[in-house]
């Protein structure tokens, strides 16, 4: 599952009441805005992306104009052979410039026309008017293997959740026009839980433990407070990894560090959002990786700073059926993974026959994405 987003379409209204739904959306991290009348000032609110029929807006628009007034409405005749929108779409994809069509569904001509701009621009808005979700189930099966993120416009939260679910796919987003600050924090919380990813966690068995000598080790401070329970998916197997449990817990020796994984050396892997790994040496501050719990479900937090030093470190191995594991970890108590009954065990207290939550993928990676192509890894 890919991350799902939300855009918002400005109302019509007075700019400081514009002001503050924009500048709330922002605070719940909806940083795209559809807005005919108000790029500038919208521009001085933060760090927005502004969707526009200027030329000039990161996002260049198509099917829709506006009126002088800020509204929109939509241009009626529908000309597959010869539309005007693909040819302005096309125009401004070969300048390098990022475009999105705005396409009302009211007839099969209408979703024709969405299927032929899904194949050119980089964003598709549909808009349905009193429609039921299988013009949208249409679309999205035509266009999956296209590079479109395709956007639905909704009304409600429920709405939204209907159109990220379309298909089990679902679209990529959706725009909506708010009318309330409690309308925007219950679409963000909507689409928060859609780009939720669960990885399904085994119990392997372990197999070996030895101290290995020192190596170059990465911690993980996080802008994200990591509950007890919560960690991240690390291996020096991209297949299969283990769960190393956050430093949320109090030790005798150090105070809790809840914002921090101490991962393991720079070659290993971390799970990051789309289902996708990096290298431990290639994070760097702003970068997103996944904080996953006990029972696999995950959340998107943001790396604040990665800190490498020479430590000790320790080599644990286990078997999952026919499927052998290892990683590197620091040899410290305070380094703990997750067993089978959900506890955070130090790696000095390890042994042996212990079974610990571990995640498999069926398939290899290549550059951090999985392949169904067979890679040796040991």
């Amino acid at each position: 599952m890919t991350n799902k987003f939300a855009w918002i379409m400005s109302p019509d209204i007075k700019w400081e009441e514009k002001k503050e739904l924009i500048t709330t959306g922002l605070e719940f991290g909806i940083d795209h805005v559809l807005d005919l009348k108000d790029m500038k000032n919208i521009e001085k609110i933060g760090n927005i992306k502004v969707i526009s029929e200027d030329e000039n807006a990161d996002i260049f628009l198509v099917g829709i104009k506006g009126e002088g007034d800020g509204t929109l409405h939509l241009d009626s005749d529908v000309d597959l052979t010869n539309s005007n929108d693909l040819e302005v779409a096309k125009n401004f994809k070969n300048k390098g410039k990022k475009v999105v069509a705005y396409v009302e569904i009211n007839s099969k001509k209408h979703e024709e026309l969405a299927r032929i701009l899904g194949k050119v621009v980089d964003y598709l808005i549909l808009v349905g008017k009193n429609w039921t979700v299988i013009p949208l189930e249409n679309i999205i099966a035509d266009l999956q293997k296209e590079e479109v993120k395709i956007i639905a416009s909704v009304n409600s939260p429920d709405e939204a959740k209907i159109a990220i679910e379309t298909l089990e796919t679902g679209t990529d987003g959706v725009i909506f026009r708010p009318n309330s600050f409690k309308q925007i924090k219950d679409m963000s919380k909507i689409i928060e839980d859609a780009s939720h990813e669960e990885y399904d966690l085994k119990e392997a068995t372990i197999t070996n433990i030895k101290p290995v000598g020192t190596g170059d080790r990465v911690c993980i401070d996080t802008t994200s407070m990591l509950s007890p329970g919560e960690g991240m998916l690390i291996g020096s197997y991209s297949k299969s990894m283990f769960l190393v449990h956050s430093e949320s817990l109090e030790s005798e020796y150090v105070a809790s560090r809840p914002f921090r994984v101490n991962a393991g050396p720079v070659q290993a892997y971390v799970m990051v959002p789309g289902n996708k790994t990096k290298y431990l040496s290639e994070l760097e501050t702003g970068d997103e990786v996944l904080a996953v719990d006990k029972d696999g479900d995950s959340r998107t937090v943001i790396v604040g700073r990665v800190k490498i030093e020479k430590r000790p470190l320790i080599l644990i191995e286990a078997a999952y059926e026919d499927i052998k594991i290892k990683s590197l970890l620091q040899n410290a108590e305070t380094i703990r993974l997750v067993n089978n009954t959900d506890e955070a065990v130090s790696v000095s207290d390890l042994k042996v026959g212990d079974k610990l939550k571990v995640f498999i993928d069926q398939w290899a990676r290549h550059f951090g994405m999985s392949i169904e192509k067979p890679i040796i890894e040991k």
